[in-house]
């Protein structure tokens, strides 16, 4: 009895020792150390603009306007919520599954033979070129890349690939009234290159791109 009361004592203590070393000290510790070292990190590298918070560098989000109808209100879905549309004076994220919510992520897992997926790339390269090809008329399907008609992987993709940003360029530049030369320059300021040089693709983050364009031409 005394061997299983000894046995059972030291299985506790083990449990609270490694307990507090692993679920209270060490978190602890690699807190304070984030917090010290690399403190933008560890907030999140949450991006400012007029003096307020308006993202992180590494969440993609939305950016929208009402739709307004021919009443010239803004036109309301089945639950009386505002139906939202891209707005042409930013530049577009690529599609997510759960319109960029911070508080979740997720990608469709369809195969390359599935019609749902078909259809939602259909849809998404419809609603692509009825945003983009009025601005430029030589703009065609096959033009427009992977990235602008699918999801990524995480579902909140900060960054597109630049030649979806040099497509939306030409609307950008329309609609705030910017030299074409000059939105280019902005992309190419924006633009990351490949990790370690040879790792994925360069990407253009969306937010940080957007916020420069209200610098340079804010809308009034």
């Amino acid at each position: 009895m005394s061997g299983l009361r000894r046995d059972v004592t030291t299985a506790v203590i083990a449990i609270v020792a490694l307990t507090v070393a692993l679920g209270l000290a060490y978190p602890l510790a690699i807190t304070g150390l984030a917090q010290v070292l690399f403190p933008g990190s560890a907030n999140g590298s949450k991006v400012s603009y007029g003096g307020r918070v308006v993202g992180s560098k590494l969440i993609g989000q939305a950016f929208t306007e009402p739709l307004i109808g021919r009443n010239g209100r803004p036109v309301l879905d089945e639950e009386g919520e505002e139906v939202l549309v891209p707005d042409p004076a930013y530049f577009q994220p690529r599609p997510s599954a759960t319109g960029y919510s911070g508080n979740v992520t997720f990608f469709g897992n369809g195969g390359p033979n599935s019609t749902a997926v078909r259809d939602e790339i259909r849809e998404e390269l419809a609603g692509y070129l009825r945003l983009n090809k009025p601005y430029d008329r030589s703009l065609t399907r096959e033009d427009v890349p992977v990235d602008a008609v699918t999801q990524s992987a995480s579902g909140v993709d900060p960054q597109i690939s630049e030649a979806n940003a040099r497509i939306q360029a030409h609307r950008v530049a329309a609609v705030r009234k910017l030299p074409l030369e000059r939105v280019e320059e902005l992309i190419s300021a924006h633009t990351e290159d490949r990790f370690l040089g040879v790792l994925g693709e360069a990407g253009v983050n969306v937010l940080q791109l957007n916020i420069a364009l209200e610098e340079e031409a804010p809308l009034q």
